[in-house]
């Protein structure tokens, strides 16, 4: 058998984990002097509440590494490989800190692979990993197709501000300045390597979708993996995008807009919207 493992940042819900038979590490999420694991002690609505009623940012960290090993003991003493995959190396240490965990197991049917991404973006690829657990693959196998998969999940969104990626380090300062004018909507992306960039500027939300629609015209989607649309947490703004990108002949059923939980939450603020998919 494979485990597959993932961790918070692909904001699976909790019935989607339990009905795809994947394992979920909550990441670690704190408000001024309490700590919570997300996913587990905190959803995402009450996420978005304590951010729009505190006084500071939260601060997001990793989860204990113990609670990989024991998952990965568990794998090795049933007999079984396991694959876990990791929130972007370009935004959290958690990939690093993984690799060094597996190392502890002495063990090589453990397999860490890097998402390079988040949200949405990550979990297409865990959706493509137990597709190909499903088939029948091998882990080897299983890690191979992802990897490929992996270099061509586009993801962009809308946000409202930088100021969370910028004080949370995801952002340089001259990035932060150029992008922080009065009215401007930043869009930004996440890069081959896992970092966020910031291509373009948009003169308010609108006109950011239009941008995230055009994108999807001069790089049609492949149809044979699911177009998402994210949101933090206002979901109309979602819905609006939605709307536009069924009007181009795009499919997007309801269940493919996703909330985007306290993991990348935490740094690109509300009232955020995005597009995540497979290029041809």
């Amino acid at each position: 058998m494979i485990r597959i493992i993932t961790d918070s940042a692909a904001d699976f819900e909790p019935e989607e984990l339990q009905r795809l038979n994947v394992a979920c590490i909550g990441l670690q999420v704190r408000f001024e002097e309490k700590e919570y694991t997300d996913g587990q002690d905190l959803s995402k609505a009450r996420f978005y509440e304590l951010l729009l009623s505190s006084r500071e940012l939260p601060k997001t960290s990793q989860a204990s590494p113990q609670i990989l090993l024991e998952l990965l003991r568990d794998a090795l003493n049933a007999g079984d490989e396991a694959i876990y995959i990791t929130i972007s190396s370009g935004i959290s240490g958690t990939y690093q800190n993984a690799c060094v965990t597996a190392q502890l197991t002495e063990w090589d049917g453990c397999h860490i692979l890097d998402s390079r991404n988040a949200t949405g973006g990550q979990r297409l690829l865990v959706e493509y990993a137990v597709r190909l657990r499903d088939q029948g693959c091998t882990a080897r196998e299983i890690v191979e197709q992802v990897s490929a998969l992996r270099d061509r999940i586009v993801l962009y969104a809308c946000i409202d501000t930088l100021e969370n990626l910028y004080k949370g380090g995801r952002i340089s300062h001259t990035v932060y300045t150029l992008g922080s004018m009065a009215q401007i909507k930043p869009i930004i992306r996440v890069a081959e390597d896992g970092s966020i960039t910031v291509p373009a500027k948009a003169m308010g939300m609108r006109k950011g979708m239009d941008l995230l629609a055009k994108r999807l015209q001069l790089q049609q989607p492949d149809p044979e993996f699911p177009l998402y649309v994210m949101y933090t947490n206002n979901r109309s703004v979602a819905e609006t995008l939605a709307q536009k990108l069924r009007q181009q002949g795009h499919i997007i059923p309801d269940d493919r807009i996703i909330g985007v939980g306290a993991a990348i939450g935490a740094h690109i603020g509300p009232d955020a919207c995005g597009i995540v998919y497979v290029e041809k």
